[in-house]
């Protein structure tokens, strides 16, 4: 009982594969108009929430206008602290005397790294 393929087209194979693709469209259809209904309900749903936030921010700004200003007597104070720093660098103290002895020898090692640059260089060339 074996059917093999014929000439021509296989017309109930195609009528099957009609059906099923109709099925499908109409499976698809139903599945978007439900989505649909559920999307405008979603959508309904977070009116609540923004009169929620109204209500926060309202709270929000009646304790900002509760909360005391800062001084500013302090700022002013900073200002007056960092011109007496200014001043006290250009002055002359005895804590300065050892970040010039530092720097003095600074400027030996750097002599000195000097002439040992100079010596690779010229072992180099040779």
């Amino acid at each position: 009982n074996v059917k093999l393929g014929g000439l021509g087209p296989d017309y109930e194979a195609l009528k099957e594969k009609k059906e099923k693709l109709k099925q499908q469209k109409e499976y698809a259809k139903q599945v978007n108009e439900r989505n649909m209904k559920n999307m405008a309900l979603v959508q309904r749903l977070p009116t609540k929430p923004e009169v929620i936030s109204s209500v926060s921010r309202q709270k929000a700004l009646e304790y900002a206008k509760k909360i005391p200003r800062p001084k500013i007597s302090t700022a002013r104070q900073s200002d007056k602290e960092l011109k007496e720093e200014k001043v006290l660098p250009q002055t002359f103290n005895r804590d300065r005397l050892p970040q010039i002895i530092s720097l003095e020898t600074l400027q030996n090692r750097h002599e000195k790294e000097k002439q040992v640059v100079d010596a690779f260089r010229t072992l180099h060339f040779l």
